[in-house]
């Protein structure tokens, strides 16, 4: 692993203590104005502090987070779907490596809908993501999305984090629940 990767991934894993508080603000990304996140501005501002990195796209980040914070940026990076269309999982990359390094991004997230429709493209787009952003140095977070019609339980939980491994994603969010 470069050096690079590595620091990157150092400002949001803390080497400390190997763990991380990460606030995601993404999710008006396919929900629109979430309940409480409508002026995510208002949202971000009190809690930075306690954060060791946000997830957000790019529109939050150039609208809500003030360009003087050292506070690690997470940007999402997939997006296509909204959550009244038939499938959430019909995503592809929509935030090209370029603007994620004009936005100093420490990390790039996507999610991978195991067991939906779209299986297949978020697999792959996840392992192109991967390629692309190794070049720059650049970590990938894939999340384990959990869509209308599917499950929480631990062995699709387990499945779903080992395919982003192994696509080799560097960080991988998920969900709790119960024997995981």
């Amino acid at each position: 692993m470069d050096w690079g990767l590595k620091n990157r991934l150092s400002q949001i894993i803390k080497p400390q203590n190997n763990r991380a508080l990460m606030l995601a603000v993404d999710h008006g990304y396919f929900l629109g104005p979430t309940e409480k996140l409508e002026n995510p501005k208002k949202v971000i501002a009190p809690l930075l502090k306690y954060c060791d990195s946000l997830m957000l796209t790019r529109g939050v980040q150039r609208t809500s987070v003030p360009t003087f914070t050292n506070v690690p940026m997470v940007l999402r990076v997939s997006g296509g779907s909204s959550i009244i269309g038939e499938d959430l999982s019909q995503e592809e990359i929509t935030v090209s490596i370029k603007d994620a390094i004009r936005l100093n991004a420490s990390a790039l997230a996507m999610s991978i809908f195991v067991g939906s429709k779209y299986e297949h493209q978020t697999i792959v787009n996840l392992g192109k993501l991967v390629s692309e952003a190794e070049e720059y140095g650049i970590p990938v977070l894939a999340v384990t999305a959990v869509g209308k019609e599917l499950g929480k339980d631990a062995r699709y939980l387990s499945l779903a984090c080992r395919i982003a491994a192994e696509q080799g994603a560097h960080i991988v969010k998920t969900y709790y629940c119960e024997n995981f």
